[in-house]
């Protein structure tokens, strides 16, 4: 009951309401990023979310679109602006994922959306994370976030779809506030501290 209908509930109206309450700042955040980025303050990106169905993820962004002699994008931590840093160490660039909560493309709670690259290198068990709505944030990310290794996180994404509750919902809401509050394991710039899934298999199979 909880899985198939009480939590869609709770995540759209809590989703709306949040909305409606954090709009001013929202709307704040958005003319900082607006400057600091030329104009774009959003982050849209096509990932994969229930049953493997792609959708356009909405973040701030946090980065700007600064290029190398060849026209190559700078690595991310030349990109990252001073604004862009303190939104991310802050969390505040999910902000905009509420969005995709009301439309019900995501839920609060769940398996993170990663890349659509990376669907060819999961594992059978792993491709059952997919099996529900992705999530702002999950078991995954109050347990380590980007500071665990790929197993270790894609793991946690199957044993939460297999608990879901309201229970283990409010545990990992609450671990999310402390976390947040406390800055705890967050990698301001992820690829500093691990490789993408698809480079790490690839390098795992040779």
């Amino acid at each position: 009951m909880y899985k198939s209908f009480i939590k869609r509930f709770l995540d759209f109206s809590v989703a709306l309401i949040v909305m409606l309450l954090i709009s001013p700042g929202f709307i704040l955040i958005m003319l900082f990023l607006t400057m600091a980025n030329k104009g774009k303050p959003f982050f849209v990106q096509e990932r994969p979310g229930k049953n493997e169905k792609i959708f356009s993820i909405v973040k701030f962004k946090t980065m700007n679109d600064l290029t190398d002699d060849q026209g190559n994008l700078l690595p991310d931590r030349e990109r990252l602006t001073p604004v862009g840093s303190f939104v991310r160490k802050t969390s505040l660039d999910e902000l905009p994922q509420l969005i995709n909560v009301i439309k019900g493309e995501m839920s609060f709670i769940g398996p993170r959306p990663l890349l659509i690259r990376y669907l060819p290198f999961y594992k059978e068990e792993e491709r059952k994370r997919h099996s529900i709505r992705p999530g702002i944030t999950g078991l995954a990310q109050v347990s380590g976030r980007n500071l665990l290794n790929w197993d270790d996180r894609l793991g946690l994404d199957v044993e939460y779809v297999k608990q879901v509750s309201f229970i283990l919902d409010l545990k990992i809401v609450l671990r999310t506030i402390k976390n947040v509050l406390t800055s705890k394991d967050i990698a301001v710039d992820p690829q500093s501290v691990m490789i993408d899934l698809d480079d790490e298999r690839r390098k795992a199979d040779t």
